[in-house]
């Protein structure tokens, strides 16, 4: 074994101090990068400067707004190098095959989805989006397992109480039993994958109203709340949205 002298083996302890230190702010950084969001919308009015504000006041995030019928054009390979988590607060119909696509391999590589309120009743026509977040609300009437089914429901501005229904889930943690005042949605699907986080035993709604499931490599959050800024303002909601965020991401 070849002896090594003192001075070279001070210059050794030295170099492996500075590459542990490098390794160590590398994954300092990592953890603390910003989480990059893109919030898309369109089809539904909403308190657009309320609603943004969520993401504003978020620390943990930068963002960026699209608006269809452009929207879609973010799908594609190179644009999605920009963001991590797309957020869902749309209400949209027309969707090409070329867009599908996009959207189906944004998730096979592994990009997060929060699905927001109304973005429950988009795309009506192509049955593997329910898939992908996890539920549906229906515009019309609809035959299920040979059952003609009636459409789904809403009601505004209904003060209610919110159950944890898993508090150990990152999404929900932290969080205890709390009362909003929203928007609710009644005889909407949800599929028997989903992993309930969230019920209410308010009548005019459905029972399940958050949940998190996984769609080929992506995490996919789906919360029925949000209509306006008496949601958007209730430190349950805003700790649920950054959560749900950060767990899309891959970041809890």
């Amino acid at each position: 074994m070849k002896r090594i002298e003192s001075s070279q083996l001070v210059g050794l302890i030295v170099m492996a101090l500075a590459l542990g230190i490098g390794w160590a702010q590398r994954g300092v950084a990592a953890e603390t990068a910003q989480i990059r969001v893109l919030v898309v919308h369109g089809g539904h009015d909403f308190e657009t400067n309320q609603f943004l504000k969520l993401f504003q006041d978020n620390p943990d995030i930068t963002f960026q707004v699209a608006a269809h019928p452009k929207a879609h054009d973010r799908l594609k390979a190179d644009a999605a190098t920009q963001y991590d988590v797309l957020v869902f607060y749309d209400m949209w119909q027309d969707i090409t095959a070329e867009a599908k696509a996009d959207l189906l391999a944004r998730l096979k590589d592994g990009k997060g989805l929060v699905a927001l309120h109304h973005c429950l009743g988009s795309y009506q026509n192509w049955p593997e989006y329910t898939k992908i977040i996890g539920g549906k609300y229906h515009l019309e009437k609809h035959v299920e397992n040979g059952v003609e089914k009636p459409a789904s429901t809403y009601k505004h501005d209904v003060d209610f109480q919110v159950q944890v229904a898993d508090s150990s889930h990152p999404v929900t943690k932290g969080l205890k039993d709390f009362a909003i005042h929203d928007e609710t949605y009644g005889r909407f699907e949800v599929r028997p994958e989903a992993h309930v986080l969230l019920t209410t035993d308010e009548p005019t709604s459905t029972r399940a109203i958050a949940w998190a499931k996984t769609y080929a490599a992506a995490r996919v959050v789906c919360l029925q709340l949000g209509h306006d800024h008496l949601a958007y303002e209730n430190p349950n909601y805003q700790r649920l949205l950054a959560q749900a965020i950060r767990w899309a991401a891959r970041k809890d």
